[in-house]
């Protein structure tokens, strides 16, 4: 869970996992399934298996997402966050949560002062379904949540909860983030927060970046992840938006305009005249959201281990990759990205 030195007042979202039931023969069923998977060395001390539809992570995260496909239950208003580890999750987790709730919850006038991300993490706001929802043998009861309900997700589109897909109105936000920014984002943090606490040595960024080439990282292979909600955001862009993290960043405004629209809850003149969207790109703004107090001093609890609040915000630059990868490295990445990308429209 998250903490802080703040006097903080729960919300319901907070709660969605704190009731429902246990179904420890669920679990171990999928456990046993993904024990009998191909498995490989990753980027921390965890074993990752490679999912029967070709993407990789620990046992915690593959079972999750089983769990969570067997068990949830979307409806028409709900809203799901995608995205890779390491990719903007945390902003854009912040972003959807100001959008949707500007209203009963504001971010301009007094009582900005009171919102809940001022006293909360984003991810204790918006959960993940396989790492804080659907874990430790729980089965959320998620159908008393109010609407509209967000959720977040790092599984590739075509392993997401049957329920998200078929049910129309249900709808989905993915960011995209250049593979060799999003490669030294997590490379750091596997390094700090992962690797030391196990008491392994650092993992060179040469090794990093080599089991980035050969798929090796968490829900990836990255180019596989990308695609997989790139193609369908082309089918049905009604269901899917495609963010790329280096447009939110140069146009921030625009991007929660479109965020607004796409849910549902356009910006009214009213809002607009009162700065309300200048209001939310602010209240989630990198530089403040670092500077909270549930950002220094809260933490999120996670089944692969509690996580500093402060190691979701490292720099949220565009291009620090240069700092860090040789040339010869970031031409390869460079290479697979164009043959993988190769005839979809997409370029990143």
């Amino acid at each position: 869970m998250s903490s802080s030195s703040v006097q903080q007042t729960a919300f319901p979202e907070q709660e969605a996992d704190a009731e429902g039931e246990t179904n420890p023969e669920l679990y171990q069923h999928f456990a046993n399934l993904v024990s009998s998977l191909p498995s490989s060395k990753g980027l921390s001390n965890n074993k990752f298996y490679r999912h029967d539809q070709g993407w990789h992570c620990s046992v915690v995260g593959i079972v999750g997402a089983m769990v969570a496909d067997a068990c949830f239950s979307a409806r028409p208003s709900d809203v799901i966050v995608a995205t890779l580890p390491k990719s903007g999750t945390t902003w854009m987790k912040s972003l959807l949560y100001a959008t949707v709730h500007r209203r009963e919850r504001p971010v301009v006038g007094a009582a900005a002062d009171q919102h809940p991300l001022n006293s909360w993490g984003p991810h204790e706001l918006i959960k993940f379904f396989e790492y804080q929802l659907y874990t430790r043998d729980r089965v959320p009861d998620l159908d008393r949540l109010p609407d509209p309900r967000l959720f977040a997700t790092h599984v590739p589109f075509v392993s997401l909860p049957s329920s998200v897909v078929a049910t129309p109105g249900c709808k989905i936000v993915y960011v995209c983030r250049d593979p060799k920014d999003h490669l030294v984002s997590l490379w750091d943090f596997v390094n700090k927060y992962f690797r030391v606490k196990d008491g392994l040595e650092p993992l060179s960024v040469e090794a990093a970046a080599e089991l980035f080439c050969a798929g090796l990282t968490p829900f990836g292979p990255y180019w596989d992840h990308v695609l997989g909600y790139w193609r369908a955001h082309r089918a049905d862009p009604d269901k899917v938006l495609f963010f790329r993290y280096e447009e939110m960043q140069r146009d921030p405004a625009a991007h929660v305009r479109r965020l607004a629209e796409f849910v549902g809850l356009p910006f009214s003149s009213e809002e607009e005249d009162g700065g309300v969207v200048d209001a939310v790109v602010g209240l989630c703004s990198f530089e403040r959201m670092r500077g909270m107090a549930p950002t220094k001093g809260g933490r999120t609890e996670f089944p692969i281990g509690v996580v500093p609040n402060s190691s979701f915000f490292r720099q949220g630059v565009v291009g620090d990759w240069v700092n860090h990868l040789s040339p010869e490295m970031a031409r390869r990445i460079d290479a697979i990205t164009a043959d993988k990308f190769r005839g979809s429209s997409l370029v990143v």
